[in-house]
């Protein structure tokens, strides 16, 4: 790989990243009929990538040889845990009271952890709703705080929880750093926590009085099946977490890869179909990801190169300033390729005298890259696209009969809500 490769590229090798995220945050907005045929998006990402891809070869085979093998174990991953999750079935209708559903929200802050916040969201969000939908009316604000804790803001301990960190680890950021993230996260999620007991017992003293007559009626334990895919996720984790301690090379992706392929594949044969029925399973939404990120690991090699180079020239350089950055780009493009963009420029930086975190490319200062991964994490909540899990989230409660938020009727939540906390957040960890 040339050195100075971002030194090479011209500016307006980055045209086609911008035009890559473009579009998807405005197409599905202005033409949503054009947009649902994933063959749609795998124009889009081939019209954009390939040129992008053949340049660059050009003048470095290797760099597009190595941006293909992230991709390939970045979808690897992300398809691994979406398949094996859609194999869990979580059955019941408990107590509709703001004490359980806090305790459903805290649950799946700590399993989006494990099996990422597109898994712990679609395992949870239908007993959740079944819990509390129809015999509560008041009801809408449990879905957005769903979206705001489990969907978003929960994944940010470890690589699974949410992709940009996941990229992270692919390009050299030790597994367990993101540890480093539990003083914001404890903080984050403990605040949102707070807040939803509060609105939720404010939405059930609005409610009928005979609403609890029949919530006791209702009343079904939770019963938990598909139980066998906890050991194909245990599996996909140890792939994750031991491979780096292989020969570097062709053995260790060989093995990583091989790993969540076996996993995967055992989940596929040995789960019973209904389950993935009850859940409404489908490749539809893996497919997506499949054709959109190709596109965006191609179109963005330029820009990385380039803000790897030339990051120290952009006036960007205080721990807040990624914060705010990264998380507003969050808000409305895919957190993933944001990460990796502000990554690269905190590269450029270099770690001066902080601590210095390693990645491929060049070390990157440890409070930097604190800031980018919170940033990334927490703000893909302040919209409808966002994240991946969001509209998922959205889409299955308006399927339950539940009347969600407008585009910017959410947004009016999370400014009310998300940007004060992140103002905190900002004051007490990134100035």
């Amino acid at each position: 790989m040339h050195e100075d490769l971002g030194q090479q590229l011209p500016l307006w090798s980055v045209v086609p990243f911008a035009l890559m995220l473009l579009g998807i945050a405005v197409i599905p907005l202005q033409l949503p009929h054009f947009w649902e045929k994933n063959r749609n998006k795998a124009m889009l990402s081939a019209i954009l990538g390939l040129p992008v891809a053949c340049y660059v070869a050009a003048h470095d085979v290797t760099i597009v040889a190595h941006t293909a093998l992230e991709y390939v174990s970045f979808l690897a991953l992300l398809g691994a845990l979406f398949t094996i999750s859609g194999g869990v079935v979580l059955r019941g209708d408990l107590r509709a009271t703001p004490l359980v559903n806090t305790a459903f929200l805290a649950v799946g802050a700590l399993l989006a952890n494990v099996i990422g916040t597109t898994g712990a969201s679609m395992l949870l969000i239908r007993p959740l709703l079944q819990t509390n939908w129809p015999e509560r009316k008041h009801v809408a604000h449990i879905p957005i705080f769903f979206i705001f804790i489990v969907s978003n803001c929960a994944g940010a301990l470890t690589p699974l929880g949410d992709p940009p960190l996941f990229l992270g680890y692919l390009r050299g950021v030790p597994f367990f750093w993101t540890m480093r993230l539990v003083e914001e996260w404890i903080f984050t999620i403990g605040i949102l926590l707070a807040l939803f007991y509060v609105v939720d017992r404010r939405a059930v003293a609005r409610e009928a009085r005979d609403w609890q007559a029949e919530d006791v009626v209702e009343y079904q334990p939770l019963e938990l099946r598909g139980k066998r895919n906890f050991f194909y996720l245990a599996g996909v984790v140890a792939a994750v977490l031991f491979s780096p301690g292989l020969p570097e090379g062709v053995m260790r992706d060989g093995v990583r890869l091989g790993a969540m392929a076996l996993m995967t594949a055992l989940s596929l044969t040995t789960t019973p179909k209904e389950f993935r029925v009850e859940n409404g399973f489908s490749f539809g939404p893996i497919n997506e990801v499949a054709v959109l990120f190709a596109g965006i690991f191609a179109t963005m090699i330029p820009a990385l190169e380039i803000l790897r180079s030339h990051g120290a020239e952009f006036g960007i350089s205080e721990p807040w300033h990624f914060f705010w950055l990264t998380g507003i780009l969050s808000s409305f493009l895919d957190n993933a390729p944001t990460y990796l963009t502000f990554a690269s420029l905190a590269q450029g930086i270099g770690p001066g005298a902080d601590v210095a975190v390693p990645m491929t490319g060049g070390a990157v200062s440890e409070k930097l890259l604190a800031a980018i991964s919170c940033g990334a994490v927490f703000m893909g909540a302040n919209s409808y696209i966002g994240n991946g899990p969001n509209f998922m989230v959205k889409a299955i409660a308006e399927e339950q009969g539940i009347r969600m938020p407008s585009f910017v009727g959410y947004m009016a939540w999370s400014s009310a809500i998300l940007l004060p906390i992140f103002a905190v957040i900002t004051l007490l960890f990134f100035i």
